[in-house]
């Protein structure tokens, strides 16, 4: 099984494990991939980077990614570029690169050895889950050329980019650590690839911090908000009859992929509006009114605060509103403030008459 591929690996005679990927140009899928092997998989703590597309020295490796035309898990070769190659992650549509393919084949090991739990537990999985749809599955889709949605769609839609977002992807993040065309071109062939080793070396790394940060929130934040979501998603009729307001009563916790998993899983999706919570975990703070955006990624909200009460504050917000303690509605309605719980409760109430 994939979960189980950390447990098959062997060194002979104490040897340093060598990893082989290609050389010349690299790409976000093998940095991260190489990453999470040294980083993470204890039998490739120290292991050595061969980067090289000779078949003789890549036989030498213990392990292959990105090159050499195999997909063998059992001989530990991890690349995707077979004409015949179409493996996915579980129930998901895009063909793997080879930070899929060794995330496949080593997630769960990693997340397990995070979590101090069992490789097969049900925290593990749900976390491993997560992480390839919020991460790896992006570097899978920009390595084998798959847009986020159909272009054909678009165009026929009509829509167009309002602004350029800098092209900050994770794989722009790791080709600007490549060598600019007008570089100065070295003539030794052993130097010149040293640089470029070192080029790549520093483009592991930086994806490898972005994964790792994934990896802490998700282990240390997101699966433990899980049941304080869950428990105000269950008492939620306490401040209104049809559910329509969450209350997380201590603290603020990410709350959107669970809420909506909840929803999905009770059958009511889109039911819930309004979320309130505290701005900080210590009596008399705050409180916070958000609305639920209609999508986890989306800035337009189910039912964003009334118009006449956007981008006012304090006094004037009591005036509009009739109720008191107001701080803030945002200009855009997603979001307000009041000085207390009852206040931002009493908000939540009129503005679902509204």
């Amino acid at each position: 099984m994939a979960e189980n591929a950390a447990k098959r690996l062997k060194t002979d005679n104490g040897a340093a494990v060598a990893i082989g990927t290609h050389n010349g140009h690299f790409h976000a899928d093998e940095a991260l991939a190489v990453y999470m092997l040294r980083t993470h998989i204890p039998t490739y703590a120290g292991a050595r980077l061969v980067r090289t597309r000779d078949a003789n020295l890549l036989e030498t490796c213990h392990t292959v990614v990105d090159v050499g035309g195999e997909y063998e898990p059992a001989r530990n070769r991890f690349d995707h570029h077979q004409r015949t190659f179409s493996t996915t992650f579980p129930d998901r549509p895009t063909k793997l690169s080879s930070a899929g393919l060794v995330y496949l084949h080593f997630g769960k090991a990693i997340i397990a050895r995070r979590m101090a739990q069992a490789e097969d537990s049900e925290t593990v999985s749900l976390v491993w889950r997560k992480i390839y749809e919020n991460f790896v599955e992006a570097l899978d889709a920009h390595d084998n050329g798959i847009s986020s949605y159909d272009p054909a769609l678009l165009a026929a839609a009509g829509a167009e980019k309002r602004f350029s977002n800098g092209a900050f992807t994770l794989g722009a993040m790791v080709g600007r650590f490549n060598g600019y065309w007008n570089d100065p071109v070295i003539e030794d062939p052993v130097a010149a690839q040293a640089a470029e080793d070192q080029r790549f070396e520093l483009a592991s790394q930086r994806i490898g911090e972005e994964f790792d940060r994934g990896l802490d929130f998700f282990t240390r934040a997101w699966l433990p908000a899980r049941e304080v979501v869950a428990e105000a998603f269950n008492e939620r009729q306490e401040y209104d009859s049809e559910g329509r307001i969450l209350v997380l009563k201590k603290q603020s916790a990410p709350w959107k992929d669970h809420l909506y998993t909840l929803e999905e899983e009770k059958g009511e999706e889109g039911k819930v509006l309004y979320v309130l919570y505290p701005e900080k975990p210590v009596p008399g703070a705050k409180w916070r009114i958000q609305c639920v955006p209609s999508a986890g990624d989306s800035f337009e909200s189910r039912k964003p605060l009334p118009e006449a009460w956007r981008g006012s504050r304090d006094e004037e917000l009591d005036g509009i509103t009739g109720v008191e303690g107001g701080v803030f509605v945002h200009a855009s309605g997603f979001i307000g403030g009041n000085k207390t719980f009852e206040g931002a409760l009493a908000m939540a109430k009129k503005a679902l008459k509204i």
